[in-house]
């Protein structure tokens, strides 16, 4: 069989080359279902350690019977943006040269007329079943990055695997474990070499595995910020411009849709959840002594990087929010309460001869400080600002990425176009889904970031005298059907109500 070509052209923003879609059943027979897909779906994302994806399936000849198809199938592809250059852009599931898929599952068979079904088949890469039947008993003494890639290597991938050399060695003892939980198990406790950060990701995207933390992905070598891999645009711009360039790259870079799913500014989740401030106590049970550290998102800010460089890119403000001073410098910050969480931590890893940090494998003074810093720095990704953005594919993008959303401000004295100060600015991909039809290539981006473009400042805002807030409340009457009055009877007990 010859070698499929990638056209070096592009017609439209969604273009895309997709030759064929095998279908490799478990009696060694290999039909080519293009013609039956009605949709292919692949996601990746780097809260995953492997690939998965599903196939729509119109079936009108019966193969599923015919082939009897029963989940130990494999499916292979190549997928790449016409014009786009280097391997890189490809999306490499064949059979002879990438890394096909296999199938795990079929579901939601229905019949759509007489003698036609609909269905799907799910599919994942092959370490997600290799994962499934295999397990790991052994123990690993050694730095954690070189760790993880022995236990990367039980799974018997021929894909890279890219990670960050980690600064901090451990011993380790896998009790019968699935190597990505096993992996999973190391990231948490991994310190990287170059940057101050805690904490790693184990996961895949269409070009092979990382094991990386999120400094990473925004900086490269602990110095240098990511170059971004694309930029977005919400409101259309006028092709002519000269940083678009022409019709077909102005689409590209132009947004159908976007949404804010999350912002930094849930304040009730982000305290319980130790993001803003939270106390660990290490505690020895030889000698029964026990050490404080206390976590303040404000001032341990400038120690790790962001997506947005600076040291006083807050996600939150540093101002008061409480009357009451609660810090040494008079304050009330919303990271001067560490009591809002409070996590507890043995020293001890071995029972005999060492009394070592039974997280990290560092110094016992610095475990405390470190698990603090984890906590508050996944957290700070996890309830930071989420934008979930739908665009035209794009093969070369992966999750881990970062991209430039330029949002402008709706001020309405912004005539030279000013972007948003919060929500514009560096994302890293978190998650991609690839969604080709017949029609087009879609990509659903889901970003995050955990700073801000530009620093808060003091304001003198105030609202102007001829703001109609009557009719603010009405329209929050029509959209909701109620009264803000209302609704807040309708979510607060009598009791509190009278008390």
């Amino acid at each position: 069989m010859a070698q499929h070509k990638v056209p070096d052209t592009i017609e439209f923003a969604g273009d895309y080359d997709l030759s064929h879609i095998f279908l490799h059943t478990h009696k060694g027979d290999v039909i080519d279902i293009k013609n039956l897909v009605q949709e292919l779906n692949i996601y990746e994302s780097i809260y995953n350690n492997a690939l998965t994806g599903s196939l729509v399936i119109v079936d009108a000849q019966n193969l599923i019977a015919k082939l009897e198809i029963n989940g130990t199938e494999r499916i292979s592809f190549k997928l790449a943006t016409p014009g786009a250059k280097g391997n890189l852009n490809i999306v490499d599931a064949s059979e002879s040269t990438g890394h096909p898929f296999h199938v795990y599952k079929i579901s939601d068979r229905k019949q759509t007329s007489p003698g036609s079904f609909l269905y799907q088949i799910h599919f994942a890469s092959r370490e997600f079943m290799m994962n499934m039947r295999t397990k790991i008993s052994k123990k690993y003494n050694g730095k954690s990055s070189a760790s993880a890639f022995s236990m990367f290597m039980e799974l018997d991938s021929h894909k890279t695997l890219t990670f960050e050399p980690s600064g901090n060695t451990q011993k380790v003892v896998i009790p019968n474990m699935r190597p990505f939980d096993a992996i999973n198990l190391l990231a948490s406790k991994t310190v990287p070499e170059r940057t101050n950060g805690v904490g790693y990701y184990f996961y895949e995207t269409t070009k092979g595995f990382h094991f990386r933390s999120w400094e990473n992905m925004v900086v490269s070598e602990g110095r240098n910020r990511r170059p971004i891999k694309q930029e977005f645009y919400y409101m259309p711009l006028n092709i002519s411009d000269p940083n678009v360039g022409d019709k077909i790259e102005h689409e590209y870079k132009s947004v159908e849709s976007y949404k804010f799913e999350n912002t930094f500014h849930d304040v009730a989740a982000n305290t319980i959840g130790g993001t803003y401030g939270h106390r660990v106590i290490t505690y020895n049970l030889f000698n029964k002594s026990y050490q404080t550290d206390d976590y303040n998102y404000h001032e341990s800010f400038g120690v790790t990087k962001h997506s947005e460089e600076g040291a006083d890119k807050f996600a939150v403000s540093d101002s008061n929010v409480d009357q009451t001073p609660k810090s040494r410098s008079g304050t009330s910050k919303v990271s001067d309460y560490p009591e809002s969480r409070v996590s507890l931590q043995s020293t001890t890893q071995f029972l005999h001869d060492e009394d070592r940090g039974a997280i990290f494998g560092l110094d016992v003074l610095e475990e405390g400080r470190k698990l603090g810093q984890s906590i508050a720095q996944r957290a700070q990704v996890v309830h930071g600002t989420a934008l979930r953005l739908v665009v035209k594919g794009q093969s070369y993008l992966e999750a881990g990425d970062v991209i430039d959303f330029k949002l402008r401000s709706v001020d309405e004295k912004n005539p030279d176009g000013e972007q948003d100060p919060q929500y514009a600015g560096k994302y890293v991909i978190t998650t991609i889904r690839h969604q080709i039809n017949a029609d087009k290539y879609t990509m659903v981006l889901e970003c995050a970031k955990d700073s801000v473009r530009t620093g808060f400042t003091k304001s003198n805002f105030k609202i102007p005298r001829n703001t109609n807030t009557a009719a603010i409340r009405n329209t929050y009457q029509v959209e909701s059907g109620r009264t803000a009055e209302q609704d807040y009877l309708r979510n607060t007990k009598k009791s509190d109500i009278n008390r």
